[in-house]
């Protein structure tokens, strides 16, 4: 594509063992699992919607303001720097934990946002001999990694598209709104939308868009202008530019009317075949869900999204059968009777909750058998108590 750049690994070699580590880390095994998932935005491993999506996006800006068009691809491990600092995160900022994100040493992660792409694309637009001024828009597509919960709409390494409009022109609220207004006319023509305020350490005057689907909101991007300190940083001060973050996944299952976000990498060549283009998705024959309950022991501060990456987890290649992970009811330990305190094993630091699992084969109808054993592997991941019981 005209304008790509593309950045070099930070030099370490899984080969080495030098990304093994214990505690917060990812352990070889982990990165190459997460590593081998296949990109859908990247045309090299294979075409696929989301690809033509992207290209929809990028070309309503590029026509509407006639800038110049980069596309900037990167390494999916990144420098903490990249990812946090250089965005204007904090140093204590909450998403930092290594429960929310994927750390592969002190210095590197697998990057958990397509900003992560950014700071290296503005440096190397600051590095160039002669660059006095100009409009450029950089558009950063990739797979991300998300410590998440699971539903319809949610998974651990989704795709998202950050497009930075970057000139030496003072932008402001009107350029932003026209932004939105190119963009949900290019993607999502005719559905109802919302901004809402929204805070970012690398904009300012932050903007969360939601699209209406049926009886529901879905945000698909987030925004703002490009805050001038993460611009000076990169080396270009007194610039000014628009920012912008989209979920290509959410984006794509809105335009095609996909209900489950797990079809968009169905290996069903029925599925699969209709993931090449934007038309209209014909549902195929759903397999039959299992409903599993479990009582677990868990600690305190375990969510939905920390339930969710531990069962992605556990179950490997068989992730894809999760349809949902949620919390029915948490109940703290002081609040349980002696017998279930007992029952569970349960400890001071832990709470108890009672999960449900809906398991579902996209290509087969599993058999009891199955569930049972795949019951059997999410509670192995959940529990932490000394004792085992179902609910």
């Amino acid at each position: 594509m005209p304008g790509n750049l593309s950045y070099p690994s930070h030099g370490s070699d899984l080969s080495t063992g030098s990304y093994l580590s214990n505690g917060p880390y990812l352990s070889a095994e982990q990165l190459r699992r997460d590593l081998a998932v296949r990109d859908l935005t990247d045309p090299a491993q294979g075409p696929h919607a989301i690809q033509l999506l992207a290209d929809r996006a990028v070309a309503a800006l590029a026509r509407a303001w006639g800038c110049e068009v980069r596309w900037c691809r990167g390494p999916r491990v990144v420098p903490v720097a990249d990812n946090y600092d250089h965005l204007g995160y904090a140093a204590g900022a909450v998403v930092r934990e290594a429960r929310y994100t994927r750390y592969v040493d002190a210095g590197h992660l697998l990057r958990c946002h397509s900003s992560a792409m950014v700071p290296p694309a503005l440096r190397r637009l600051a590095s160039e001999p002669g660059r006095q001024g100009g409009d450029v828009l950089l558009a950063c597509p990739g797979i991300v990694y998300r410590r998440d919960s699971i539903d319809w709409q949610h998974t651990g390494t989704p795709h998202q598209l950050d497009l930075w409009r970057i000139t030496r022109r003072q932008l402001s609220g009107p350029d932003l709104d026209e932004m939105i207004s190119l963009l949900l006319g290019a993607l999502v023509p005719g559905l109802a939308h919302r901004q809402e305020p929204r805070v970012h350490p690398y904009t300012l005057g932050g903007l969360q868009v939601d699209v209406r689907q049926a009886d529901r909101w879905v945000e698909v991007w987030e925004c703002g202008l490009a805050h001038p300190g993460v611009l000076a940083r990169a080396g270009l001060a007194g610039w000014s530019g628009l920012a912008l973050g989209m979920g290509l996944d959410r984006l794509l299952m809105l335009v095609k009317g996909v209900g489950d976000i797990r079809l968009l990498r169905s290996a069903d060549p029925r599925i699969a075949g209709q993931m090449l283009g934007l038309a209209a998705y014909r549902r195929v024959s759903a397999m039959p869900p299992v409903t599993r309950d479990l009582s677990v022991a868990v600690a305190d501060d375990d969510d939905e999204e920390t339930l969710g990456d531990r069962v992605r987890d556990a179950l490997g290649a068989s992730a894809s059968c999760a349809e949902q992970v949620s919390v029915l009811s948490s109940t703290a330990l002081a609040d349980l009777p002696p017998a279930a305190i007992g029952r569970l094993g349960a400890r001071p630091g832990q709470k108890n909750l009672l999960v449900r699992v809906v398991l579902r084969d996209l290509e087969k109808t599993l058999t009891d058998a199955e569930a049972n054993a795949l019951r059997n592997r999410i509670y192995q991941a959940l529990h932490q108590g000394s004792e085992r019981q179902w609910a």
